[in-house]
This record gives structure tokens, sequence and C-alpha cells, in this order.
């Protein structure tokens, strides 16, 4: 087993949208809203006009510039409504990351569903894939906010959405409406576990997996649980697909499923599980987006250990997490490091979209003022500090060496054959 360290959708009922999300440090503004984004009655105010009209009002508020927008919007307009009418603004300005500025710009979302709504890339890839199949209908359970059945419209697919929640199946409604796919997607408020997927192509199942206190672990703790979905998935008359946490052991995967790691940007954004049609039972591979660029499992023996060369892979996440290793290090011609960090080494640059290549200038044991000392040497004021299998904290490395000069460098602190080492580098040139 490798060292994962790294390197670089309502209420907690079967409704799929999970509860609220733990608390992050970040910098805190006086508010103008003190209303739940999340109330049905507050959704339904803001899709009438003037509701519609004061989110163009709002639309690019900063969030430090919110009280004074508020204290002027509510001598004309009801205080409720301009608190969340500023709910949503920040809400959409949160979803342009996930769904680009236009599309974010006009739906509307909960707190929860901009947090675990599927990123529209990854969303669209996962349609494509129902498309290639020559799937037109789908059975998305779990809606939540309606990011996978916008996806799954825009491929020509026609969705039944489903969501147990009142606010999150409104807020997958407006959405439908909004970017002009009502007639290919029906919104259905119902519990998953109750509804009929005869009629359907495909069935595609994404469980909370947070819940009050946070992300989720066990699958069987999913909303509904894993072993639902997997029942649900294996009674569709065509293709099934389920989302499940990137994190999933792979023993907890079914025999007869093929799954799939997804990773967007080099950030690991899911895993899924498919049956029926096209999934291969047992396979395993991991896709990388923008691309796709999909390496399957081919089942090799984990590469052997050796001493270090020229060069250092850092292979993508998915490529880590589906257990892949073994087929980078074959496609560089590479070992690994270390026989428990996905590290691979090579004497050779030969590039691989699965993983990220590194030159390696210099090689030596743990030491802070060693590389401190080669630091100031090289004239180093922009330094990357990459880890596996080491329990020091990047920030407080960078702290200790105090990086300065015009150059950049990457550290990476790992172990080579057990023994803690610092290997100093940057990104190889392109071929």
């Amino acid at each position: 087993m490798y060292d994962f360290s790294h390197g670089a959708g309502s209420s907690q009922s079967p409704a799929c949208e999970p509860g609220p999300t733990p608390r992050r440090r970040r910098t805190i503004h006086r508010l103008a809203h003190n209303v739940p984004v999340n109330d049905l009655d507050s959704l339904l105010a803001l899709l009438a006009p003037e509701g519609r009209a004061l989110l163009d009002e709002v639309r690019d508020t900063d969030p430090a510039q919110e009280l004074a927008v508020a204290t002027r919007l509510r001598r004309t307009h009801p205080a409720e409504l301009v608190s969340a009418a500023l709910g949503q603004a920040r809400l959409r300005q949160r979803a342009v990351a996930k769904f680009g500025a236009e599309d974010a710009g006009r739906m509307f979302f909960t707190p929860n569903g901009v947090e675990q709504s599927t990123r529209a890339s990854v969303a669209a890839y996962r349609a494509g894939r129902f498309a290639a199949l020559d799937v037109t209908s789908v059975a998305d359970l779990c809606c939540g906010i309606g990011g996978d059945a916008i996806a799954l419209a825009r491929a020509g697919i026609r969705v039944l959405a489903v969501d147990r929640d009142p606010v999150t199946a409104a807020a997958a409604r407006a959405n439908a409406d909004a970017l002009g796919l009502a007639d290919l997607i029906e919104v259905r408020e119902a519990d998953v576990t109750e509804v009929d997927t005869g009629g359907y192509d495909a069935v595609f199942v994404d469980p909370a997996r947070r819940g009050g206190r946070g992300r989720i672990f066990d699958p069987e703790a999913y909303s509904p649980p894993l072993s639902w979905a997997v029942r649900a998935a294996r009674t569709a008359s065509g293709a099934a697909a389920l989302k499940v946490a990137p994190g999933i052991p792979h023993e907890a995967v079914p025999e007869d499923a093929e799954v799939e790691w997804i990773s967007d940007g080099g950030d690991v954004k899911e895993a899924v599980l498919w049956f029926g049609a096209g999934a291969s039972a047992g396979a395993v591979r991991a896709t990388l987006l923008p691309g796709p660029r999909t390496l399957p499992g081919t089942g090799l023996p984990d590469p052997e250990v050796r001493t270090p060369g020229r060069y250092l892979y850092e292979p993508d996440g998915a490529v880590i997490r589906a257990h892949l290793v073994a087929e980078v290090a074959e496609q560089v011609g590479g070992g690994l490091l270390d026989a428990t960090i996905a590290y691979v080494t090579g004497d050779a640059l030969l590039p691989t979209p699965y993983a990220t290549a590194y030159e390696i200038t210099d090689r030596m044991p743990f030491n802070v003022k060693k590389l401190k000392a080669l630091l100031r040497e090289r004239g180093v004021g922009t330094l990357t500090v990459k880890k596996r299998g080491s329990a020091v904290e990047p920030e407080e490395l960078r702290r200790k060496v105090k990086p300065q000069g015009p150059n950049a460098a990457t550290v990476f602190l790992t172990r080579v054959a057990g023994a803690p080492t610092m290997l100093i580098g940057q990104p190889a040139p392109p071929s």
C-alpha cells in the first residue's frame, strides 16, 4: 500500500444531500444575510420576479460590502428577500469554480449543493460515457442541485432527477429551467429507495457522503448506503454508475463492478463504480481530465525498488488511488524510491500524461541546515515542497529555510529505501 500523503445531493435522511459541512478557517466579513439560504420559502421568493431582479442587482457584490449594500436595498425591498439574494449571490460566486461563470450566474444553490455537486467537467465526462453507450434516459438518484442531470441533458439524454429534500429538489428544478433544459429533466421530490427505475436505460446514484460531523468514510454510512446503491445498479436495465469517495478501499469494490478514479487538473475528484453495459467486471482505470486520458490496469506487480535516477516521476493522484503506479513505472522504465512510496525514479526522461517529471539535481539525508545552505548557494527564493512518507509540514520547512533569491526549486521530502531523504530538483523540460 502506497503512502497517500500529499505532494501537492438537504437534510441527512435518504434525501441524499448531506448535512452541514465542517467549519474552515477563512477571512470573516460581517455578513448582511442571517436567514437560511436553504430555506424553501426564501428560494421560492428568489424565483419570483422581484427576487430575480434583486439577484441581478447584487450579482457582483463584494462580501466586504454586503452590509452596506443590504442597508441600502432594505429601504425598498423586504429584509428577508435582500438577505436571501445576498446569500445566493455569494453561493453563485463560490460555484464559479465548478460550473463556470455563465452557468453559476444563472443557477440556484444551497450551501451543501455548492460543496457536494459534481464539477461540470467531470459530470460532462461521465455523461459522455453514458452517451457513448447509446443511453437515451437516466434515473439520477440523489440528484442534489442537478449538476449531473444538467450534464446528462446537455448530452441529449432524458433525465429523471430525484431528491427527497424539498429545497434541493426545488433548486434542481429551477436550474433545469434556468439553463433551458426543463424539457429533458424531470425533477421528482421523493425517497430514492422508493423510485421505480425500470423505464430508464441507465441508473446513476450519488449517495450523500457527509453528515453533521463532516465526511463519511464508511460506505455503509452513506445515505443511502452503498449496499443499497449497488443493488439498484445491479437491477438497472442497462448501464449503471455509482459515485463514491475517491478514498474507497479497493476491497469494498464489488467484484462485478468496474472502478474508475477521476482527477481534474491534477486533483482527484471521485471514484465511480460502473455496472452492466459497457463495464468490465473487475477492471480498474484512472482517468485524467482535461483530455480525457485513461490508464487501464494491466495487473502488473509492484515495481522494484531502485536507487534514485536522474528523474523523479510523481504519478497523478487518480493513478495512485487506482494502484496503477506500476503501469506508470513501466511506461518510463523506472522503479520505486521506496516500497511504500508512490514516487517513481528513472534514468531517462520519458514523458507520460499520467505523471509529472522532475529532474533531480541533489540528494541528501534529511537535514534542515544543509538544505538551507544549499538553497542560499543556489539563490532559491521560490521553493515548492512536496512530501510523501514524511512527517514534516511544508510550511514549517519553508519557515525554517527562509528561501531568498531569484531562482526556483522543488524539494521532495520522502524516503529512499526506508531512510528519510531530501531530493532537490525542478520540473523537467517538455520534450
